[in-house]
């Protein structure tokens, strides 16, 4: 019982480019390295203590809970300032106590999303798919993690690319700038049958 009670967790808050999200970053880890997960609402976070409690604070609109950061979204007018304190206190608080962060490891709900991402495909389309959630993973995903988010493989049809935006990127105002100017021009320098890298759920110009 004492190892909880010794565990001194650090907690600060850290801007990114969407006004309506902040990034808590903690000195502890929260989730495997390369796995994060998005709660766009409570119901969806059936599998996060954590984020349940935060669900709590009735200004919280988005949990995303990746390596060592927790970014939350607020769907109010007041202003950061006014409510880091109360939310970095929380998270520092809870983990400290060894409050749950997950239920159920979501490791594996990750690899399995990623595998449904990709069981339809054959062929061609299925080493394109694998060259893209590559590129996502290894140069787009570290980047993006940076601002508090993630992007993931939806899907891949006929040189259309669809990806997930999670965390602070959805409804950044920023978002599509940076997925039509940076990821889109990134996928097809490197995998010439991608015409264009739309996002599920963010209207593009």
């Amino acid at each position: 019982m004492s190892e909880n009670k010794e565990k001194s967790v650090s907690v600060y808050a850290e801007a990114n480019p969407n006004p309506e999200s902040m990034k808590f970053v903690l000195s502890t880890s929260l989730v495997a390295e390369g796995v994060s997960v998005d709660y766009p609402n409570l119901e969806s976070a059936a599998n996060s203590p954590l984020a349940q409690e935060l669900f709590n604070f009735d200004y919280v609109s988005r949990v995303f809970i990746a390596s060592n950061f927790v970014t939350v979204t607020k769907n109010t007018d007041i202003q950061w300032v006014q409510l880091i304190p109360e939310l970095r206190s929380f998270i520092k608080s809870y983990v400290e106590a060894g409050g749950p962060i997950f239920l159920q490891d979501p490791v594996a709900e990750h690899v399995q999303a990623t595998s449904n991402a990709t069981a339809e495909l054959s062929g061609d389309d299925a080493v394109i798919s694998q060259k893209v959630i590559d590129l996502l993973e290894n140069y787009v995903r570290p980047a993006v993690e940076q601002d508090g988010g993630n992007i993931t493989f939806k899907s891949y049809n006929q040189g259309v690319v669809t990806v997930n935006l999670q965390g602070s990127c959805s409804g950044c105002p920023s978002a599509t700038v940076t997925l039509k100017s940076g990821i889109e021009n990134l996928l097809k320098r490197m995998v010439p049958e991608v015409t264009e890298v739309v996002a599920e759920g963010v209207t593009s110009y």
